[in-house]
């Protein structure tokens, strides 16, 4: 008879109240066109070490074929140093993750027999099942939209109505589209995807948005054009002539952005979406080029306007 093969979890048989399906989907990425869970983050979920989990598995790897479980590449790993924020740390795993596939999961949780592994690997699936119904949820509405689109050929009249439809659905499809996360770590590198969640958030202002950060320069006002119709904007920077050139023929063009002289230099720089503040870990221009964080704080706008008069 096969002897059946047992993790030993060091921790308490309750599961961390942490550990919840949205901490859970957070984690899964898409790769190779398929939503996998690493196996870093699966033996944080599971309370077991990950080289330890990795042994079993290599134990019974014929339970594992690649559709299972698949070793990263090295382009696969950098990618996703950037999607999440992975710091590069000196001394620490430089190996290349193991990936598992939903039906990885499953196969692996017949390793497991402690009460904590049982109770996280129910979460997990229930992350895998509500991850699978949003995507295909989306892939519906993109193929209705695509199946509009080709009867564009129509009169003038039916196209405005078309358009109108159209746009109500791509409204409904972002209020059910997550909103970027509350906070962010970008590693050093990571430009665009330190640029693209800033973006996120000056799209989805939708009355004011206020900038602080003693160093601005034309890529700012960029950034501050992909706000909504209607939104205001405002910086409060130390500006010389050379900024102030730019934004007179920026406002000459598009929404006007205000601009206001701090008295003196602020170590920190803050963006307010709304009645939201977000602490920025380096100017707005300067995201990715080092490793730094972006930060929801629950402290209140009008406290941090009074604080740099």
């Amino acid at each position: 008879m096969e002897e059946k093969q047992n993790i030993k979890v060091g921790v308490s048989p309750t599961i961390d109240n942490q550990l919840a399906v949205p901490t859970i989907q957070s984690k899964i990425a898409l790769i190779r066109d398929q939503q996998v869970l690493l196996d870093r983050d699966l033996a944080r979920f599971y309370g077991v070490e990950v080289s330890q989990m990795n042994r079993q598995v290599k134990r019974n790897i014929e339970r594992f074929p690649e559709d299972f479980m698949f070793q990263l590449t090295k382009a696969e790993n950098e990618a996703l140093k950037c999607q999440y924020g992975i710091s590069k740390q000196r001394g620490g795993d430089r190996r290349l993750p193991y990936a598992f596939t939903e039906q990885g999961v499953a196969m692996l949780s017949g390793l497991l027999r402690s009460e904590v592994a049982i109770a996280a690997n129910i979460m997990i699936m229930r992350a895998f099942v509500t991850m699978r119904r949003f995507l295909t949820m989306n892939a519906q509405i993109y193929q209705r939209l695509d199946r509009i689109e080709g009867q564009q050929l129509m009169d003038n009249q039916w196209r405005a109505e078309t358009e109108s439809k159209i746009e109500t659905i791509l409204d409904k499809l972002e209020e059910k589209t997550p909103s970027p996360t509350a906070e962010q770590i970008f590693a050093t590198g990571c430009i665009w995807d330190a640029w693209q969640f800033v973006s996120e958030l000056i799209r989805g202002a939708k009355v004011r948005i206020i900038l602080i950060d003693n160093y601005v320069d034309d890529r700012v006002l960029t950034l501050l054009c992909k706000r909504k119709e209607g939104v205001s904007a405002t910086i409060h920077t130390r500006y010389n002539q050379h900024f102030l050139l730019d934004l007179e023929k920026h406002n000459q063009q598009y929404s006007a952005i205000t601009a206001v002289q701090i008295p003196h230099k602020h170590h920190d720089r803050f963006l307010v979406i709304d009645d939201v503040v977000y602490l920025l870990g380096a100017s707005v221009k300067d995201m990715g080029t080092g490793l730094c964080a972006i930060t929801r704080l629950v402290t209140k706008p009008e406290e941090i306007l009074e604080m740099i008069k």
